[in-house]
């Protein structure tokens, strides 16, 4: 298959040519350039992909991965530079061409509609017709045929909504093999994946290579690069920085040439002396999601909430921020009871939530920078009936400065920020309340190991002013890097406590696998 872009030499390819064109890399990015008002996104950027071969694509957020991606599959034109696709010159105008060509990008959000069946969205746009009529039973059957290739027992005729995340990616692969691609762009694929889970997919990856089919995996689990991938290529202020064999590399080197420098401490933790008491909740009860959960948080202090996937922990926070309702239960700000009923409550008794999913419940991409850093406090920025527009500019750049947010200007919409940045302005967000207590719920998913480390360097800035903080994370370094005590929720129940210096891995997951255990964990909630 090849676009209606594609530009071909008139005269048929030499037998020679033809085996070139087989043996050779089926796309080749050489000198791509592109610029964005007062940003230069990429610069002289080469990049290439081999038949049948993993390629993984790392680099720090707002290296120029996204941009590279999106040149390639039609989002974004160059500015400069020429890519070759199957041994021709390419130019795409739009992904329905790059599509038609053979490229398909699997993206982090699913490009998927949840109200169509999983039939409907594997041939949204290139239906199959009987007379005047829709082929239903060739599609279900072909959808089957699809889906058994990929060993998903999935009935093609349900409605997509009504599948878990992992399922629906793998309906997003059955799109692609539909489209017969010979490249699928793989972004941050398993970002919302269990262990089980990614393990699959990277069972499918390699049956994917073993029929010729090309990947780009673009992840910020370095981890998942050295397992799944032949060669790396990395990125670095929108340019080429390394292409390696994997085999060459380890985890040391790769962030080495990442971010220019050596990463000396992945969790550059501080311990601050603990204040007093901020925050606290007792017997806040909701349902059968959370039951009796008691505990306090310190000023200076990081308290690591920690369990399994469903355990409970971020009804637990979403509950504390007047999200959701409760049932029962008491919440204490710095010795007062307070009523909370909803996040209005909460910011005004000082709380703030990062939640987990930042582009959904975090930011309103459709505002600028400006905006969503000013959000929570627009009150506060008012003269009379209007905003002060000098006030609310002069709050939205203190704090691009101060957390060295990376945007072109005030004005640059947030969606066009990458991830670590767009983690950095919800965090503005809530820094302008001057929160007493601020919880982060998976602080650093989606992020590379630079951002991560500004993240957890912020943290300990805020700890030493004396905020407590509550982060949930799912990655058990990260609590016990991070971690002044954790608490350990397992089936909507305070499972146990551990300090710092008593916490294992090994000791985590007893209490979170089993809520049986002594309710204190070493009877220690203070």
């Amino acid at each position: 298959m090849q676009a209606n872009t594609v530009q071909t030499n008139e005269s048929a390819p030499s037998p020679a040519q033809v085996s070139s064109q087989r043996d050779g890399p089926i796309l080749e990015m050489r000198n791509i350039v592109k610029r964005f008002p007062g940003v230069l996104a990429l610069e002289d950027v080469n990049f290439d992909v081999r038949r049948g071969e993993v390629h993984a694509l790392i680099g720090e957020n707002g290296a120029g991965k996204s941009t590279l991606m999106k040149i390639l599959s039609g989002v974004y034109t160059r500015d400069g530079g020429e890519i070759i696709f199957k041994g021709q010159p390419v130019h795409f105008s739009n992904p329905r061409q790059a599509q038609d060509a053979g490229i398909t990008t699997i993206y982090q959000e699913l490009n998927l509609i949840p109200q169509l069946s999983v039939t409907e969205n594997i041939f949204l746009g290139s239906e199959l017709e009987r007379g005047p009529l829709l082929d239903w039973a060739e599609m279900h059957n072909q959808s089957r045929k699809l889906l058994a290739r990929l060993h998903l027992k999935i009935d093609p005729r349900v409605r997509v909504g009504t599948l878990g995340v992992a399922q629906q990616q793998m309906v997003e692969v059955a799109k692609a093999l539909h489209h017969q691609s010979d490249l699928i762009i793989m972004d941050e694929p398993t970002s919302a994946l269990s262990l089980n889970e990614i393990n699959d997919l990277f069972t499918i990856i390699q049956q994917l290579k073993s029929e010729g089919v090309s990947v780009i995996y673009i992840s910020h689990h370095l981890e998942e690069t050295f397992v799944v991938s032949d060669r790396i290529t990395v990125l670095r202020d929108g340019r080429h920085v390394a292409t390696r064999a994997t085999r060459e590399l380890n985890i040391d080197s790769l962030i080495s040439l990442m971010v220019g420098r050596q990463l000396s401490e992945k969790f550059p933790k501080e311990v601050t002396a603990r204040g007093p008491e901020v925050l606290r909740v007792e017997g806040l009860t909701q349902g059968d999601r959370l039951i009796d959960i008691s505990f306090s948080a310190y000023a200076g202090e990081v308290l690591g909430i920690a369990g399994l996937v469903g355990a409970g922990r971020t009804e637990l926070v979403r509950a504390i921020f007047g999200a959701d309702p409760i049932d029962r239960g008491a919440i204490y700000v710095n010795g007062q009871r307070v009523s909370i009923r909803s996040p209005r409550d909460a910011i005004r008794h000082g709380i703030g939530l990062l939640t987990e999913d930042r582009k959904q419940q975090g930011l309103v991409l459709k505002l600028t920078t400006r905006d969503n850093i000013t959000l929570a406090v627009l009150r506060n920025l008012t003269s009379g009936p209007m905003t002060n527009g000098r006030k609310e500019a002069s709050v939205a750049q203190r704090y691009i400065q101060n957390l060295s947010i990376k945007t072109s200007g005030l004005h640059q919409m947030v969606m066009d920020l990458s991830g670590g940045n767009q983690q950095k302005v919800v965090l503005s967000k809530w820094l302008a309340t001057e929160p007493r207590v601020l919880i982060f719920d998976e602080p650093t998913r989606g992020i590379d190991v630079g951002a991560k480390v500004e993240i957890y360097r912020l943290m300990n800035q805020l700890a030493k002013q004396g905020v407590a903080i509550l982060m949930i994370s799912s990655e058990l370094p990260e609590i016990l890097g991070m971690s002044d005590r954790i608490m350990v929720i397992s089936q909507g129940r305070v499972a146990g406590f551990l300090d710092r210096n008593e916490a294992t891995q090994e000791k985590i997951m007893q209490y979170a696998a089993n809520v049986e255990t002594n309710q204190s964990g070493n009877g220690n909630n203070s």
